[in-house]
């Protein structure tokens, strides 16, 4: 019997020996996704437009819903997430009847930094989205190993049951790749929601969301409404938080704010959130405007937002050294007075097609350039 066991273990040893090695073997010395982290305003439209026809507050237990999602939208999505969660890149590419995810990961503490590219393959069908195939570089892996390291992961990280929730929410999946879509057909379990929430939003985070609320209700109350307010003058009393969690008491300043800025209520969000001091309506102003028209200037000020929060999530040290200045405008925002202003749409069509075209990504891309040239925005 000893012998027996120490045979056993030999040979499993050996498996592993021989394991490590193929995996080893499959690493690659060129990403298979190379790309940057940065989130598009072309995806932050179509996540708004998503969840305006898609909003689950509308939705009734049981409700079959069919919707088109831009593969764009996926793929940054993914790339997002790859990036937060594993600090690498990732990508949706779409084929004939299959959708193909794709990360790479930089893996610094191996000789000559090679990168580990995972592939992995589904299907378009009825029932849950399944994994058809997969691989490591070269190496083809078993797609059912890969289900269960997934689901492993995701329950390890708590989430197991809003996971199986969600696949056990989809009915079908159609690949578009004409269209550069992705058709769900699902139906809407109330559930999904509550998870959400709870998954977004921790007791602490309650509390920190809760906090900020009363701050901003605080700083607006000395207004009369309706009166313009610069935003930069409730903007730094906000962000000007020490403690440990300063980060995370930004993150939910900026939060309270954004909600305000677009005009919603957070109590659609956060329930209890009834029961907080309600928000005076004012004007809060940015380089002398409030207005969410149709134009590149608008666009201009979306893309700033975005770059302010990104210097949150990432702790950038220029963000505390403006907050202990008194900023201004033009310290968030570059000059847009050039800009295109109250664009129609039958003129936007005229003059730019649509948001894939030279003329518009000509203009975009001016807008990223000012924004660069910015103290608090340029790249390091």
């Amino acid at each position: 019997m000893t012998r027996l066991l120490g045979w056993l273990a030999g040979t499993l040893f050996l498996l592993v020996l021989a394991a490590g090695g193929l995996l080893l073997a499959a690493l690659d010395s060129t990403p298979l996704v190379e790309r940057s982290e940065t989130i598009s305003q072309a995806a932050v439209n179509q996540a708004r437009w998503l969840f305006h026809t898609n909003d689950p507050r509308r939705l009734q237990s049981g409700e079959a819903r069919r919707t088109a999602i831009p593969a764009a939208l996926i793929d940054e999505g993914i790339n997002y997430l790859a990036g937060r969660s594993l600090h690498g890149r990732g990508a949706l590419v779409l084929g004939e009847e299959t959708a193909e995810i794709r990360v790479s990961r930089r893996l610094p503490w191996l000789p000559g930094e090679p990168y580990l590219n995972l592939r992995a393959t589904f299907r378009e069908g009825n029932g849950e989205p399944k994994i058809v195939a997969a691989a490591i570089g070269w190496l083809p892996i078993p797609p059912g190993l890969l289900e269960f390291a997934l689901a492993s992961a995701i329950q390890a990280a708590g989430y197991g049951p809003e996971w199986r929730l969600a696949r056990q929410a989809v009915r079908q999946l159609i690949f578009d790749p004409q269209h550069r879509r992705v058709v769900v057909a699902y139906v809407w379990e109330p559930a999904l929601l509550d998870r959400a929430r709870s998954i977004a939003f921790q007791p602490d985070d309650l509390v920190r969301i809760r906090s900020a609320q009363e701050s901003l209700a605080a700083l607006l109350d000395h207004h009369a409404p309706g009166r313009p307010v610069p935003l930069t003058d409730v903007l730094r009393p906000l962000l000007d938080i020490d403690g440990a969690d300063q980060r995370e008491n930004r993150r939910a300043a900026l939060l309270v704010l954004g909600i305000y800025l677009a005009e919603k209520n957070i109590a659609s969000l956060i329930p209890e959130a009834r029961n907080w001091p309600q928000l005076r309506p004012v004007a809060l102003m940015l380089a002398g405007r409030n207005d969410s028209a149709q134009s590149f200037a608008d666009l201009a000020a979306d893309r700033a937002g975005t770059r302010f929060g990104e210097l949150l999530s990432r702790a950038d040290g220029r963000l505390d050294a403006l907050v202990d200045t008194s900023f201004s405008d033009s310290d968030l925002i570059p000059p847009i007075g050039d800009l295109p202003e109250s664009i129609s749409t039958a003129e936007f069509r005229r003059r730019f097609g649509n948001t894939g075209s030279p003329a518009y990504r000509q203009l975009t891309a001016e807008i990223e350039r000012r924004l660069d040239a910015l103290p608090l925005y340029k790249p390091e």
